[in-house]
């Protein structure tokens, strides 16, 4: 390892350290107690209409730790679902689990009852926390998995009693967003909270290589897994992180936007530990959707210091008036990951804000931070940055040799501290992607001058939409059960508005059949942002002499779609 060269510390700012300590904390439980400490009234989270201090924000946690222990039994190794979108519950779930030493897993609420029953049965978790709009879907699969306790959470339980309980009528009867559903033997979040305040919270001894996370991904073959990520993984990510922006950041004095979701590693690991970690006042956005709302939360914070995005959420703020009129005068780190940061959003984003936007480059597999683009940036490359402290990169040619030479593409690889320790019961799969320490990204990268680094393409077929992994296979399985439909393939086309969308062509075995009606069935099987964008239906797809599917044909406008020979 030592002996690889690392031609991108010369690209590195003044003060950026070569190697980090990769386990300044013996478990993400001693980082949050210290920083509950050492932050203490400061407000840790803001939403809505309420707040948490890092000193309320351990309390609860521990309050929800010490139910956990006492009233399900909960040890240290098993597993809980946290299944919300960014309310001020998140952080005390997740930071109460995790001091129980409890592993969590993170799951996308908007899921589908097909996908939410995969999750839970892949993982084989047995206890979980959902908001009440979306336990309707759980109570439709819950018998076919190992859900022993459920706790219901709803919008309004961080908001203290009285506004709280105003906010859940709201959002029940006058919104009606909260389908009705039966989940008898269902804990409310605050009742469990009040449970644990009445036990003494037992302290677990946890060491870096203890499982923190499952955090599920498609990886780099298409199929999705439980990515296992240990204290240690994430404690070092953080210092990376730290590593590379520590100079430009202030201990206790920043305020960061978040609105992407918290369950997705990007968000978790930066927004949420990262951001606690340094003493920041998060502001968390839960339905960036609703943009009346989201606006309404800029303007009463426009001391922001740092927002970190997608390219289509940097993409909707320049296209709002709100965004123009708001002055952000403490604003000074804008970080963007998820998917590619078009050049077109990064130019409008800086002539509006005179910041760049620093692309950073990761995947769930290791924690997820590999490289960032320096905050020293003067220009907008297009590039994915340099590897950060600690972390070593190489491009791997199709013959398996390493290559250095300027602009030759090969496999980006990468080995460091935050690497996975593998996939949840999966050691093929894990062997596929990982060996001598090494992982495999699945992307075809080619090196810059001075050791930055370019994505070209990829060796998968996996689609990103507005930062989420699509993976083809798993919607031509769905589509392959509908009866009126012969076959079909799945490809990823360019889009302004997500960075790419999603195309179905397909051949009728139904010649009645509408692109309405086959999106319809769709919605039934899949979450909105796997819903094809485009679907094409064609009278053959192009294939090869053994029958597979040449996806390249399919994504090339206006090819004809023939059998290749």
């Amino acid at each position: 390892m030592t002996a690889t060269p690392r031609p991108w510390l010369r690209s590195y700012p003044a003060g950026v350290p070569d190697t980090i300590d990769p386990a300044p904390f013996a478990s993400l439980a001693d980082l949050l107690d210290y920083c509950a400490e050492r932050y203490n009234d400061q407000t840790a989270f803001i939403n809505m209409f309420g707040s948490l201090s890092f000193h309320q924000v351990q309390q609860e946690a521990e309050q929800f730790a010490s139910f956990l222990q006492h009233h399900w039994g909960m040890k240290k190794g098993d597993k809980l679902a946290v299944m919300m979108p960014n309310l001020l519950q998140y952080p005390v779930t997740v930071f109460g689990a995790i001091k129980a030493g409890v592993t969590v897993v993170n799951i996308n609420p908007l899921y589908t009852p097909r996908e939410l029953q995969l999750q839970l049965q892949d993982s084989g978790v047995t206890a979980i926390v959902v908001i009440a709009n979306f336990a309707f879907n759980l109570q439709k699969i819950i018998s076919s998995t190992s859900i022993k306790h459920i706790i219901i959470t709803n919008v309004g339980d961080g908001f203290g009693l009285l506004r709280g309980h105003a906010v859940n009528f709201f959002v029940r009867f006058i919104q009606k967003m909260v389908p009705r559903y039966f989940l008898p033997g269902a804990v409310s979040f605050r009742h469990a909270l009040h449970l644990g305040s009445r036990e003494r919270y037992v302290q677990v001894v946890l060491r870096p290589d203890d499982i923190a996370y499952l955090q599920y991904t498609g990886g780099t073959t298409g199929q999705a897994k439980g990515a296992m990520l240990s204290h240690g993984n994430i404690l070092a990510n953080i210092s990376q992180a730290l590593g590379m922006y520590g100079n430009i950041i202030t201990r206790g004095e920043e305020k960061v936007l978040t609105a992407l979701p918290l369950y997705h590693i990007f968000a978790h690991t930066i927004n949420l530990m990262l951001f606690f970690a340094i003493g920041a006042a998060n502001v968390l956005i839960t339905d960036p959707r609703n943009f009346k709302s989201f606006a309404a939360d800029l303007r009463r914070h426009r001391d922001i210091s740092v927002i970190t995005g997608v390219n289509t959420l940097f993409n909707g703020l320049l296209n709002r008036q709100i965004f123009k009129d708001i002055k952000f005068e403490r604003l000074r780190l804008v970080i963007g990951g998820g998917a590619a940061v078009q050049s077109g959003v990064e130019q409008r984003f800086f002539a509006q804000t005179g910041l760049h936007i620093l692309e950073g480059y990761g995947l769930t597999e290791c924690s997820p931070l590999c490289c960032v683009n320096p905050p020293t940036a003067k220009t907008f490359t297009g590039s994915i940055g340099i590897p950060v402290p600690s972390t070593y990169a190489r491009i791997v040619t199709t013959e398996g040799k390493e290559t250095w030479e300027l602009y030759t593409p090969g496999e980006l690889e990468f080995k460091g501290p935050q690497v996975m320790q593998g996939y949840y019961n999966r050691p093929e799969e894990t062997a596929k992607v990982m060996h001598d320490g090494w992982v495999r990204t699945g992307d075809i990268a080619v090196w810059l001058p001075d050791g930055y680094l370019k994505i070209i393409d990829r060796l998968k077929d996996m689609i990103l939409v507005s930062g989420f992994n699509v993976f083809p296979s798993e919607i031509e399985d769905v589509v392959s059960r509908f009866d009126r439909v012969s076959e079909c393939a799945v490809v990823g086309v360019p889009s302004e508005k997500t960075g790419e969308a999603i195309k179905l062509i397909a051949v009728k075995r139904d010649p009645t059949l509408t692109e309405e009606e086959l999106r319809t069935y769709c919605r039934g099987f899949l979450t909105p942002y796997k819903i094809p964008r485009y679907i094409e239906f064609v009278d053959a797809l192009p294939k090869s002499a053994i029958g597979k599917v040449l996806r390249r044909y399919l994504r090339e406008p206006n090819k004809q779609h023939r059998n290749d020979e």
